[in-house]
């Protein structure tokens, strides 16, 4: 039988496959390595921005836009990178995406200021914006499908793990080091994941009569589509990272790009639909088993991104734990989310992915309700714990959710559906830091004006407390009128502290929601084939 030949059961011979002759777990690690690198840096620049804008002498709000810039471009990049890998070959678009990400962050590296650095934080969003979806398309054709819940597994690695490491790693680089290291760490493992790819990685046969197929065809790139998805996402992006800081609707400049984003939104969707070849398939989002899965990944994305933000805020705000711990409080979780994928990418060959996600939905939600419990007496083992228990939910949602998402869909398809589902993760994300935030922000202001009502001369509690805060202080050595000013200024401490508290457990109580409703969403899902007899969804 020749190398193109197909097996008795439909499956492609392994050569036909984007792992060649090459053992198809080199291909994971590979792509894994690169997904890492690139996940990474959606959250290892984020503390280091009070370094960034010290050290260049620039505002924080300057500054946050070295975070906002590379989540823009790297949205933007997503939807085209279907088209770019079928148009010029999967692992010329592939490599040319590891050594753009890898030359620009070492440049971001020696940025000289602030201008620099962002056009640099740009091309690197570009650069990585392209690299997961192909990874995920690389794959999706380089095992078979009763396998691919495990590649998933030790892929989803990267992507779940790496949100948690970028902080911790992100904080320690910084404090010890400079905040350079946080982008020019990536140089050497750019170097070494661009020599693998150009030895290992070879062009699967479908991709390549795809190829021959557009060429033949005469066809074109959807301009129009791109730059309205491209204007829709970009201004989302904007609105959602800077709403909170620029107060939403009252300012013009928020106003501005809300508009512009909604006409995009607005157009998008008859014009990508009425398309022969749309820049991004919206077609595929409105099917049961595809746009579930999208849904999901939204939700996920939210979820993980969110409670990556808001933990260690919470931990330093309130609890007053240093970067560093309050990174350490992420990564026990991180460890079992890691072991967790090889175990899920074994059960998902047995156990239907619609239970495995409503299951791990289920333990992420109780998770997230443990941390609504909240008070000023709870331990770091309290909060590790509770991450801990999510981390073993996320791997039942990630891994058994990207099974779904690809099942029956054919091998021209993979690129376009790999690009959907990470845009889902990085607008998820947004969305899911901005809720929690705006949660944060408006309960706050709300629970201290319902405290406040209770700190009046009439209240018998209120004249208690300030009675036995003034004898502490005078106790100490003050005298009686300091006493008192220092009683009324810790009272005022007491009220906005219990108000920040209970805003955050305001945020914890909708996180748990969101994770809720994707149990009834996953029983949306339909049975998918699997089994080692499972023929090829190809």
């Amino acid at each position: 039988m020749s190398a193109g030949a197909a097996t008795s059961l439909g499956r492609p011979a392994p050569a036909a496959r984007a792992a060649g002759s090459t053992n198809p777990w080199l291909i994971a690690l590979v792509v894994s390595l690169a997904t890492f690198m690139e996940v990474l840096d959606t959250t290892i620049a984020n503390v280091a921005l009070p370094y960034v804008a010290g050290s260049m002498g620039v505002s924080a709000d300057e500054a946050a836009w070295v975070a906002t810039t590379y989540l823009v471009a790297n949205a933007i990049v997503l939807t085209a990178s279907s088209f770019l890998s079928k148009v010029l070959g999967r692992k010329p678009f592939y490599l040319t995406c590891v050594a753009l990400f890898t030359v620009s962050s070492v440049l971001c590296g020696f940025s000289w200021n602030i201008q620099s650095l962002l056009f640099f934080r740009v091309l690197q969003g570009l650069g990585g914006g392209g690299m997961v979806p192909v990874s995920q398309a690389v794959l999706a054709d380089a095992f078979p499908p009763e396998k691919r819940g495990q590649a998933f597994a030790f892929f989803g690695v990267a992507v779940v793990v790496a949100p948690v490491v970028g902080p911790i790693l992100g904080g320690w680089l910084s404090d010890n080091y400079s905040w350079h290291w946080c982008f020019l760490i990536n140089g050497p493992i750019g170097v070494i994941a661009i020599a693998l790819v150009s030895v290992l990685l070879q062009e699967p046969k479908a991709v390549t009569e795809e190829r021959k197929r557009l060429e033949r065809d005469e066809f074109r790139f959807d301009a129009i589509g791109f730059l309205l998805v491209a204007t829709f996402l970009g201004s989302l992006e904007v609105v959602l990272d800077r709403g909170l800081e620029d107060d939403w609707l009252g300012s013009n400049f928020i106003v501005t790009f809300s508009i512009i984003g909604g006409l995009a939104f607005v157009l998008m969707i008859p014009w990508e639909i009425t398309r022969r070849d749309p820049v991004v398939d919206l077609r595929m989002v409105g099917t049961r088993q595809f746009g579930a899965s999208f849904v999901v990944m939204l939700a996920i994305g939210g979820i993980l991104f969110g409670t990556t933000q808001i933990v260690p805020q919470l931990l330093q705000d309130t609890f007053g734990y240093t970067a560093t711990w309050a990174g350490l409080a992420l990564s026990p979780g991180g460890l079992v989310t890691m072991a967790m994928m090889f175990v899920v990418g074994r059960l998902s060959a047995y156990v239907q992915p619609k239970y495995l996600i409503a299951i791990g939905a289920t333990i992420v939600g109780l998770s997230l309700y443990g941390l609504t419990n909240l008070y000023g007496d709870l331990d770091f083992w309290h909060f590790a714990w509770l991450r801990i228990d999510m981390g073993f939910g996320l791997p039942l949602i990630f891994i058994p959710m990207m099974t779904a998402a690809y099942d029956g869909l054919p091998p021209e398809k993979t690129d376009q559906a790999s690009a959907l589902i990470n845009v889902a993760r990085n607008v998820g994300g947004s969305i899911g830091i901005s809720l929690a935030q705006n949660v944060l922000a408006h309960r706050a202001q709300f629970h201290q004006s319902r405290l406040v009502e209770n700190v009046i001369p009439s209240n018998v509690q209120y004249q208690r407390a300030l009675q036995q805060a003034t004898e502490n202080f005078v106790a100490h050595g003050s005298a009686m009128l300091q006493a008192q000013q220092q009683a009324f200024a810790w009272i005022a401490q007491q009220v906005q502290s219990q108000a920040i508290l209970l805003a955050y457990i305001d945020v914890f109580w909708v996180l748990t929601l969101v994770s809720a409703a994707s149990v009834p969403l996953a029983f949306t899902l339909r049975s998918v084939k699997i089994g080692a007899g499972t023929p090829s969804a190809h």
